[in-house]
């Protein structure tokens, strides 16, 4: 900590240093008032919360603003300049720029006001959750979304640059500026590591499911069972006593609710895609009148399974037993196919069945509509070939899935705790040094961190992606 401070006036800070500054943004940078008419460039660049500032062509988000037809719409952007999206910023549209390029007229570019500020320090400051959420009330024209957690996924509200002018910015002495980025770029850095060796534990460990999967339903739990040619090249080999046939012998693809009694006035459970998770669960909390959805959405009963038919949702393997629904039928969303098996099957076993890589890669080979709209038909559902067990020995299997997933979904569960432990580290560690309450001018900075010109700050608050 430092020795003295003061209080300041503002909603994601307190008090700072009392060595410090509090200036206006309008007093540290200046936005950039350069038209690309004449043309200057077509050479366009993009800018996310998650990726920072890209060129257009290489952007890798669905959605957003195609580029404009005619060049002279755009501004110029120069290398090194802080990127903001005035209509996201709130969420997260911020960066440093390492081209110079076209930009749309919804971004701002600022630089220096002088040499005694560090970019970089003030996109630090730009890039902190507990920053942006402050800017909320200063755009026009707001249109939002924000989750139970309260994260905003989606935000259009435009921020005039004479609003974002008057917000204040602590500034330290440019020499600490310095120190403090490298610090932060360090310490990031390392963090950011950590992050990504626990992310590719989790991927590791969702191999290991898929694979348990796999193995379980095409070659059973017997290592030892004599096995025989299945005729089909995907499937391979399979044990000896097992039936080929096709699913719609077992089950059936969308089948009516009208064997249930229920009233018209009855609330049951309804689920939109996002309801519906990859790992097999689903989310209870909506329930509507039957009136209100018996036209125009899918149904299913309770023991059905679901699977989800449009992409990328099928692939990444949206699908659920309904073993768990509150209500004896259900609605949801029309991008479902419904499964409700016959004799000799158990739904447990459709449904682990239809989690498995061969059934997902041979659906997505099937896959009619255009980019983006492309969706599994239930013809591949119907005639998808199967090698089944008895139902005893399917229970078998089931309960071995079972029993392992439920060990990997723990260690994930756990591994996910630890990354979102250090993600608040992280962004409590920014907040904590780019105002003043830690002090970091002691700290031994490895020398390779000095360059901090052309470094780009990662993910800092992934909450705000």
């Amino acid at each position: 900590m430092y020795n003295t401070y003061v209080k300041v006036s503002s909603r994601w800070v307190n008090k700072i240093p009392s060595y410090w500054q509090f200036l206006k943004i309008k007093e540290i940078l200046v936005k950039r008032k350069e038209k690309n008419n004449p043309i200057v460039t077509d050479f366009i660049l993009s800018l996310s919360a998650r990726n920072g500032v890209t060129p257009y062509h290489e952007r890798t988000e669905r959605g957003g603003n195609k580029p404009k037809n005619d060049l002279t719409q755009y501004d110029i952007a120069h290398k090194n300049d802080l990127l903001i999206n005035c209509m996201n910023i709130v969420a997260g549209s911020v960066g440093i720029t390492k081209w110079k390029g076209a930009i749309s007229p919804v971004y701002y570019a600022l630089y220096p006001r002088s040499n005694r500020v560090n970019i970089r320090f003030a996109e630090y400051i730009f890039r902190l959750y507990s920053f942006q959420r402050s800017l909320i009330g200063l755009g026009k024209g707001i249109q939002m979304h924000e989750s139970e957690s309260g994260v905003l996924s989606t935000v259009r509200m435009r921020i005039p640059m004479s609003s974002l002018n008057n917000i204040e910015l602590p500034l330290p002495p440019r020499l600490e500026q310095d120190k403090i980025v490298r610090y932060l770029d360090w310490k990031v850095s390392l963090i950011n590591k950590y992050i990504n060796v626990k992310k590719k534990q989790i991927e590791f460990l969702k191999e290991q499911k898929q694979t348990i999967i796999n193995q379980a339903v095409t070659k059973g739990l017997d290592p030892k069972a004599p096995m025989k040619n299945s005729g089909i090249k995907w499937l391979g080999k399979i044990p000896a006593h097992w039936e080929i046939r096709k699913l719609k012998h077992f089950a059936l693809v969308n089948p009516s609710i009208r064997n249930f009694s229920y009233n018209l006035k009855d609330k049951v459970v309804f689920l939109p895609m996002e309801k519906i998770s990859v790992d097999g669960t689903i989310d209870n909390s909506i329930k509507k009148r039957i009136l209100e959805v018996k036209s125009g959405f899918s149904s299913f009963a309770k023991n059905d399974v679901i699977i989800a038919k449009i992409t990328p949702c099928f692939e990444n393997g949206k699908g659920a037993f309904l073993n768990n629904l509150e209500s004896e039928i259900g609605f949801g969303t029309t991008e479902l196919f419904n499964l409700r098996v016959k004799e000799n099957m158990l739904p447990e076993y459709l449904y682990w069945m239809t989690m498995s890589s061969q059934f997902r890669i041979l659906g997505e080979r099937t896959m009619t509509g255009t980019a983006g709209q492309k969706r599994i038909t239930s013809n591949f559902v119907s005639n998808f070939t199967i090698a089944i067990p008895s139902v005893i020995e399917q229970n078998e299997i089931v309960d071995f899935i079972k029993k392992h997933i439920d060990k990997i979904h723990k260690y994930i569960d756990s591994v996910n705790n630890e990354i979102q432990l250090l993600q608040e580290y992280r962004t409590r560690l920014i907040s904590d040094v780019v105002t003043g309450r830690v002090d970091v001018q002691d700290e031994k900075v490895p020398e390779f961190q000095i360059n901090i010109e052309n470094a780009s700050i990662p993910d800092i608050d992934e909450e705000a992606e």
